[in-house]
């Protein structure tokens, strides 16, 4: 169950401005500055919102799962197209009285994406920290960048429709952090192939994409990874090198996480072959 301590998976990593970044912080209210500023924490420097980079790395593996089947993916922004509904969920409550009963049947019934990002009813095994900028990539600036809404009619620029907004440069780096815990193995090969497609430049993130903004790069440099596997001396001694550990910091308990990607990412293939409905309207190809 998801209240006992099995595995956890720390990475650590670079995020690389590729293109300019804009991650805009909501229309400004002040007189005189930039109509669209970006996303600034307490010190005036520019923030990813962690929620920004899960939510883009969401949104891809879901678009992949559905490619493969569409109950692989519920559609969170509509109730309706949950695995499980409000009423549903009120539903299972009352047919199951048995905590642990009613946990499985909800395991049973959430959609695969579901079980590692979380919903509604059930909580996510993935946290990614707000990325903070690294100083000496940034140089205490911001770009100007002008906009202009397009009168779809006359296909010119409407009037009273210029603004500006804030981009952060590129070239600017970013502190990425994240953890998973409690993960099957095809969890975790479901987010190596969505970390990879950060690596890889694929997904983008922010506003102005159209405008070739928000083009980023992902450097993972630790992978650390423990699985005390229903071991409890080895969970002990897990706890007892914490306590004397410094943040970030390698214990002897992790392994490196990086040699296992190929073995996660095989056991997602091999799960979702397992799994895909008799009934699917997708079509698998093998190529020899």
């Amino acid at each position: 169950m998801f209240d006992t301590f099995k595995n956890r998976l720390e990475i650590a990593g670079k995020l690389t401005t590729i293109t300019a970044l804009r991650i805009s912080a909501g229309r400004s209210t002040e007189p005189i500055g930039t109509d669209l500023p970006v996303l600034k924490d307490a010190l005036g420097q520019p923030l990813i919102p962690g929620s920004s980079f899960k939510g883009a790395l969401r949104s891809r593996l879901e678009s992949f799962l559905r490619g493969i089947d569409s109950s692989f993916a519920a559609n969170p922004a509509i109730e309706e197209e949950w695995s499980i509904t409000s009423q549903q969920m009120k539903e299972l409550k009352n047919t199951y009285d048995n905590d642990q009963l009613l946990t499985e049947e909800i395991i049973n019934k959430t959609d695969l994406i579901s079980l590692l990002f979380g919903s509604p009813w059930i909580a996510s095994k993935f946290q990614v920290r707000d990325l903070t900028v690294v100083d000496n990539t940034w140089f205490g600036q911001y770009q100007e960048r002008d906009g202009v809404s397009i009168d779809r009619d006359t296909e010119t620029a409407a009037d009273g429709k210029l603004y500006d907004f804030q981009v952060v440069p590129a070239g600017t780096q970013f502190e990425f952090r994240a953890v998973v815990e409690n993960a099957e193995e095809w969890e975790l090969g479901l987010l190596m192939i969505g970390l990879h497609q950060f690596e890889t430049e694929q997904i983008p993130l922010g506003g102005g994409r159209s405008r070739g903004l928000g083009v980023v790069k992902l450097e993972i440099n630790k992978m650390y990874w423990l699985d005390v596997n229903n071991n409890p001396e080895k969970l002990l001694t897990y706890l007892q090198e914490l306590v004397s550990s410094n943040i970030g910091e390698k214990l002897p308990s992790y392994q490196d996480g990086k040699e296992s990607k190929q073995k996660w990412t095989q056991s997602l293939i091999t799960y979702l072959t397992e799994n895909l409905p008799k009934n699917s309207t997708t079509t698998t190809h093998t190529q020899s």
